[in-house]
């Protein structure tokens, strides 16, 4: 196909794509309501990851506090949630299997950029480029940029970057949407997880 003719170049999610954050976000989030005193459940804010930080506090934070509380929880981020995030299966192979075909890869998550990369780092995964703060249709922009021809999430946000970019979108079930909401939402492609990855891209660049 014609994305082949230029470097095969892959954007992936960060959170539960290429990294289970979960562990490391629920002890921000405790820490932040020990702080404050605000009532936040961590087990459900963990349960809907996907959309950006203030998308979240919201539920816990009025209005007026939310800009503070957010700023806050960036701050506090690298000491509670970096070493309890996992590698999800499969990432740093699915990362290197482009690799291997001469391609690169990009990060594109609504995440901090700064606390995305602590987790890569941490984590041992080498993307080339790492692009923080951008959601949904806003993951587009960056896709746009660096020549994505596939991007590769587990939330219907990403799919909607994907579809934006005009991006092969290959939704992974390993968040909080399953198959029929990634295919409803217009995913290409489902797998069960980043395992699956390195032999679909076989058949994709066939």
């Amino acid at each position: 196909m014609d994305s082949m003719a230029l470097p095969l170049t892959v954007g992936f999610d960060l959170d539960m794509t290429l990294i289970d954050s979960r562990p490391g976000i629920k002890a921000a989030f405790l820490a932040l309501s020990a702080e404050t005193g605000a009532v936040i459940d961590a087990d459900l804010a963990v349960s809907r990851l996907g959309p950006p930080l203030d998308h979240e506090l919201a539920h816990w934070f009025p209005p007026s506090e939310v800009p503070a509380m957010a700023d806050r929880y960036r701050e506090m981020y690298p000491e509670y949630a970096i070493t309890p995030s996992l590698a999800m299966p499969g990432a740093r192979e699915a990362v290197e299997a482009i690799r291997e075909r001469g391609g690169r890869t990009i990060v594109v998550t609504a995440k901090y950029e700064p606390s995305a990369k602590l987790h890569l780092s941490y984590l041992g995964i080498e993307p080339d480029v790492t692009v923080g703060g951008l959601w949904a249709e806003g993951k587009a922009v960056a896709l746009r940029e660096y020549g994505a021809g596939i991007y590769v999430g587990d939330h219907i946000g990403d799919v909607r970057g994907a579809r934006a970019a005009n991006a092969v979108s290959v939704g992974v079930t390993t968040g909080p949407c399953d198959a029929d909401a990634l295919r409803e939402a217009g995913a290409d492609v489902v797998l069960s997880s980043l395992t699956e990855l390195p032999a679909w891209l076989e058949t994709y660049a066939a």
